[in-house]
């Protein structure tokens, strides 16, 4: 009250800035949904192992690929939301209604595994790292508690619930951003590395470089993207009368989801980047590996705040990447769905995120490793990928399905760059596994 009395003693005016400030504040945020769960669901943990590998092994000089993946990234997910937006269906619905049924099944086919697999990496990871944090407790009851912690609150919780507990670990997840500033950096080669890209012509360093795009560019996320974008107009009550607001609306929330998720993978890079390969630490293969790593160079703060946030982010992307599965199914076999739905409502949905999560976390007894998942979940994804990106973009184009909302030339040219850059990924993915 005082500071109020103080501020309109000295400026009449303040209080209202101040008031006005905090309202365009709290505007922007409850517009972000979708898109900045996806955004923060791509740096799961799998993904930030991905990072933590191409920082210790190669210093900075993977650094500039956040600059570059942000774009394509974008300009996918924006095609994904809109086709949600427009006809009202997911990418699933979309393919079933317009394309040979052989194509979707083949999706599914390819779809199913990797993303179990997914799952199942981060599980693993999650129980890892939290007994990294509570040495006494063994990482398979924290991989069990995690798994029937996240299949509770996605059954018993309301979508509006479900997505407002995501946005809020996303904050969470910023914690990387303090990490490298717990050290001394030198900022001159920082800038250098972050705007002149750096390229090694080895098989080790193409890799990293294949590694980090299957992860930025992963086909679940744009059958997530498609189909929550749907429930999210379902769940404001909204009409689906599609006007230039609500696609502006959609691609500030894909823009500032995409930005976040760039900006996580820019800072994990750095950190290790940094820490790891200067301390000629170069080898790391698990994310908890390179948690453990910092302990003892950077010290308990940046320790901890790399582990939390690696459990913070499987928080985000387990959900996201059952939902994606379940999606898909659904729109398949035409079943009742959505998050929003209680469970004696859409049984088949919920079902298949708990035979997901269940199947993730028997991987672990099985003899399947967090390491052979990750690989067999990247030649799937990367086999998928381009094929994906083409048909999104030949919907995006297609006036019959899209109407006045088809690509503009910008998206398209950023499209067309995310297919060559992803059919390339591809080939050179199996050419350094099987040759």
């Amino acid at each position: 009250m005082g500071m109020t009395q103080s501020i309109n003693k000295t400026n009449p005016f303040s209080y209202f800035r101040l008031v006005h400030g905090r309202n365009k504040l709290k505007n922007f945020w409850n517009k972000l949904g979708p898109g900045l769960v996806t955004g923060a669901s791509d740096d799961d943990p799998s993904g930030i192992a991905t990072y933590s590998q191409a920082g210790a092994a190669f210093g900075l000089s993977t650094l500039w690929t956040a600059l570059v993946a942000f774009p394509l990234m974008a300009a996918i997910q924006q095609m994904c939301a809109k086709i949600g937006i427009v006809t009202s269906q997911g990418l699933t619905g979309t393919l079933k209604k317009h394309y040979p049924r052989p194509v979707l099944y083949l999706m599914l086919l390819f779809s199913f595994p990797a993303i179990v697999m997914n799952i199942g990496a981060n599980i693993a990871a999650m129980g890892a790292v939290g007994n990294m944090l509570v040495p006494s407790v063994d990482a398979s009851f924290f991989s069990v508690f995690f798994t029937l912690l996240l299949l509770g609150l996605i059954i018993y919780l309301p979508y509006r619930r479900m997505a407002d507990i995501l946005k809020y670990i996303c904050i969470a997840i910023m914690v990387y951003l303090l990490v490298p500033f717990l050290t001394n950096q030198d900022l001159n080669e920082i800038f250098k590395a972050t705007f002149i890209p750096h390229i090694e012509f080895s098989k080790e360093y193409i890799a990293v470089l294949v590694g980090i795009l299957g992860t930025t560019l992963s086909p679940y996320l744009f059958f997530w993207q498609a189909s929550v974008e749907v429930e999210e107009m379902r769940n404001n009550k909204k009409k689906i009368l599609v006007d230039k607001k609500i696609i502006q609306d959609m691609e500030q929330d894909v823009d500032s989801g995409m930005a976040f998720s760039g900006l996580i993978m820019y800072f994990i890079i750095l950190t290790t980047g940094t820490v790891l390969f200067n301390a000629g630490l170069h080898d790391i293969q698990t994310v908890e590996e390179a948690a453990a790593a910092l302990k003892p160079l950077v010290g308990d703060a940046a320790y901890l705040l790399f582990s939390i946030g690696i459990i913070g982010t499987g928080l985000i992307a387990i959900p996201v990447l059952s939902g994606s599965l379940s999606y898909i199914f659904s729109e398949t076999f035409g079943w009742e769905q959505g998050l929003d739905k209680k469970f004696h409502e859409a049984r088949g949905f919920y079902v298949i995120i708990a035979i997901s999560l269940l199947l993730g976390l028997a991987m672990n007894y099985v003899g399947i490793t967090p390491m052979n998942a990750l690989l067999y979940t990247a030649i799937l994804y990367g086999i998928t990928a381009p094929v994906l990106i083409a048909i999104i973009l030949h919907i995006s184009n297609n006036r019959k399905i899209m109407g006045d909302y088809v690509n503009g030339r910008g998206l398209n040219i950023l499209g067309f760059a995310a297919l060559f850059i992803m059919t390339a990924a591809a080939f050179l993915l199996i050419y350094l596994q099987f040759f």
